[in-house]
């Protein structure tokens, strides 16, 4: 099983219900951290997009290399990027070696990011972000079976 989060933008409405469930299955005080997952906008060819940015859980995460005390790490069931924050320095350069800036850092300098609600899913749930939008645009899809298929 090899679990990815997909976006289709042409679904999303900038709702921001996805970045509201995050924050809520978090407990995430945007007063005190980014939350994890957030809805951007931008222009292109004159046409407004929006889409809802958070860790990729990409295959091969320069996160994980970025990080010299192995904090981040790929779960083997799932090969979602996942972390255990105890032993975080706090050097930030997991957050620089991403692609998107998803590492964030909470008020002890510790590392936190998106960990695609991996509790959820081994209770057989969706993510949060998932279960709440409303369009369908975000979904937690199994690469492997989509792979099958096709």
């Amino acid at each position: 099983m090899k679990m990815k989060l997909v976006l289709d933008v042409d679904k999303c409405c900038a709702c921001g219900a996805c970045a509201v469930a995050c924050m809520d299955q978090n407990d995430i005080d945007i007063a005190h951290m980014t939350p994890f997952r957030r809805v951007a906008d931008f222009e292109l060819n004159g046409e407004y997009l929006y889409t809802s940015v958070s860790c990729m859980h990409c295959d091969d995460a320069p996160c994980i290399q970025g990080c010299p005390v192995g904090v981040l790490r790929k779960d083997p069931v799932t090969n979602l990027t996942v972390y255990d924050n105890t032993n975080c320095i706090g050097c930030h350069s997991c957050a620089m070696a991403c692609p998107v800036g998803a590492p964030s850092f909470d008020s002890h300098n510790k590392m936190v990011k998106c960990n695609g609600c991996i509790v959820r899913q081994q209770h057989g749930m969706q993510p949060a972000c998932v279960l709440v939008c409303p369009t369908g645009a975000l979904k937690m899809v199994d690469v492997e079976a989509e792979d099958t298929k096709n």
